[in-house]
């Protein structure tokens, strides 16, 4: 079982933000009331700071997957399609049933791709960002066979290079040497 719970960082900011609303409202009714529409803002930001500060933790079962008190088999998704959010992870599960779910997880970076990866590893039966399971984690499909992919082959030298190089290694294998000279010049 692995375990993902929210960022503690979250819960600072709140504070942070629910601080500057409390000075932007003494500001507003001390000097101008246009503080009082960065104090709204300010509230605003606080009140979805302290929504992802407290989510439920996730956790990752061998059978199952646990978010807070409801509990999703493996076997019942359908489809695990990530947004473009990474921090906080915003992934969208589709279920046997075709209702979704949107999985909302605010930790750290490390921890986001983590918990996707995860996700992606144990829906066996899933689609994942559109592509089968077995495809996508480049396995071989039962009916076919996979053939290993040649070696990359990188330029090290200019193509007229490669073109003298193979001149030379024909005259070597025809002669037996590529020095110019006699071998009876030699003493």
């Amino acid at each position: 079982m692995t375990r993902y719970e929210p960022a503690r960082q979250y819960l600072g900011f709140g504070a942070t933000a629910v601080v500057l609303a409390g000075f932007s409202g003494w500001c507003g009714w001390r000097y101008t009331p246009l503080s009082y529409i960065a104090a709204g803002l300010f509230l605003l930001t606080a009140g979805l700071l302290f929504v992802l500060a407290f989510r439920p933790a996730i956790e990752i079962h061998e059978g199952y997957l646990s978010i807070g008190k409801r509990i999703l088999p493996w076997m019942d998704v359908r489809r695990v399609d990530r947004t473009g959010w990474v921090s906080p992870l915003l992934v969208r599960i589709t279920l046997f049933d075709d209702s979704r779910l949107l999985l909302i997880f605010p930790g750290d970076l490390d921890s986001c791709n983590s918990l996707l990866r995860h996700l992606r590893r144990q829906s066996r039966d899933a689609l994942i960002d559109g592509v089968p399971y077995r495809q996508y984690w480049g396995e071989m499909t039962a009916g076919g066979e996979r053939k290993p992919a040649p070696p990359p082959r990188y330029r090290v030298l200019r193509p007229e290079d490669e073109a003298e190089v193979e001149r030379l290694y024909q005259r070597l294998k025809t002669v037996g040497n590529l020095d110019q000279k006699n071998s009876t010049d030699e003493k």
